[in-house]
């Protein structure tokens, strides 16, 4: 008998039907010998319903009391399935985050896992039920309930697998695993059976939907066995497994997809004194309010000033400029510019390590489009680029193409 943790998404229980649909999947997997902890989003649109709602109240909501709404989409949802279930014959106990105990800090509406308190979760199992759990959610040590972020259903997923040790952690989607690139944009995109943790974390990280990035890197820290299915298709298929480089029937190609990301922003600012720390004084009071800081590149000194730039999300990119224009007398900017017509793209592939070329066959790929690089980072297995927005799907078709990402492995 195998412990399988299941997360549906959005998609997968948007309606009624959906729901229902869910929960024979779960009894059949149930009926099968499994025990299983099944782990649910809200339904589609309802988290933007709700955000929707406390953005009409007050334009800028309390993080506290925004969990506090946000929370109940999920709460709606594991009531449902439970339904479904039992109508089968199949028994259910339902549990938001606070009742498990998944316990958090208190970053209001980010926040993060610390522990998990898998008992209640265990005794359920022990008695047969299917448990099913919010995800997205938590509460912290004084009781308040806090949200994960978005795709933090996700997050919840491997978080219970890896506290529960169980045998597998399946992530059912509207989609039927991982793709070289996104089939929406280029066709051809192909189906990977595998791909290394590595590699899922460098897809997540430059905008990859299929999984969310805390996910992966909780999956990678804690080995737990990864695998991404379709909630649409009557049997679910092999989908992807999200595996580890070492292992013996991993694919080795040298580029395994092309990721991207059209909602971040660049930020410039301009005329620094170049000297030691000013890259601290810029970024260390967009840290301090909580606001991640993606790809930097800080400009040769001309006359004993430089300019640097960086990438935030687009969300927080009119926080990321109100606080660097607070500051700018104290940097010595002479000026500070905002642009959130950008898109990053990357290639990502375990193959880079032992391949050279790749940044030099990417770069002329671009320069043949037209395609004007604004920015570049790299990593052991990832290149990452910014370029205008409107050359964003063309850029992900030529590379796809010029990398033959469409041809079976």
């Amino acid at each position: 008998m195998a412990l399988i943790v299941q997360k549906y998404g959005g998609t997968s229980v948007g309606t009624p039907e959906r729901i229902r649909n869910v929960a024979r999947r779960v009894a059949r997997w149930r009926s099968q010998g499994n025990d299983l902890v099944v782990v649910v989003s809200a339904m589609t649109g309802e988290t933007d319903r709700l955000l929707g709602l406390a953005r009409e109240v007050s334009p800028q909501p309390l993080g506290r009391e925004l969990d506090v709404v946000l929370s109940t989409g999920e709460q709606v949802t594991i009531g449902l399935l439970c339904m479904a279930l039992e109508d089968l014959g199949v028994k259910a106990r339902s549990y938001t985050g606070a009742q498990v105990r998944i316990v958090t800090d208190s970053a209001f509406t980010k926040a993060r896992i610390l522990r998990i308190d898998e008992e209640r979760m265990r005794q359920d199992l022990a008695e047969g039920n299917v448990v099913v759990v919010a995800g997205f959610q938590g509460v912290d040590d004084k009781g308040n309930i806090t949200t994960l972020g978005r795709g933090g259903s996700d997050t919840t997923g491997v978080a219970l697998a890896a506290a529960l040790k169980a045998d597998e952690c399946q992530i059912f989607t509207d989609v039927d695993g991982v793709y070289t690139t996104d089939p929406r944009i280029v066709p051809e995109a192909r189906r990977l059976k595998t791909i290394t943790f590595e590699e899922m974390l460098e897809m997540a990280s430059l905008g990859s939907k299929v999984l969310q990035i805390r996910s992966v890197e909780f999956a990678g820290k804690y080995r737990v066995r990864l695998r991404v299915l379709s909630s649409f298709e009557e049997q679910e298929g092999e989908g992807t497994l999200i595996t580890f480089e070492e292992d013996e029937h991993m694919e080795q190609a040298l580029i395994s997809g092309i990721a991207f990301n059209r909602g971040e922003a660049k930020v410039t600012v301009l005329g620094v004194p170049d000297k030691p720390g000013i890259a601290y004084q810029i970024v260390d009071p967009i840290a301090e309010a909580n606001i991640d800081v993606d790809m930097i590149v800080q400009n040769v000194s001309v006359d004993g000033t430089t300019d640097f730039s960086f990438t935030v999300s687009q969300a927080d990119l009119k926080q990321t400029l109100d606080i660097l224009r607070g500051l700018q007398p104290a940097l010595g900017a002479r000026d500070i510019m905002g642009d959130d017509k950008i898109a990053k793209i990357g290639l990502v592939g375990v193959g880079m390590r032992s391949h050279v070329g790749v940044a030099s066959k990417m770069f002329r790929t671009l320069s043949e489009e037209g395609i004007n690089i604004q920015m570049i980072s790299t990593s052991e297995i990832k290149i990452s680029v910014v370029i205008d927005e409107k050359y964003m799907e063309l850029a992900v078709r030529v590379l796809h193409r010029a990398f033959e990402l469409d041809q079976p492995v």
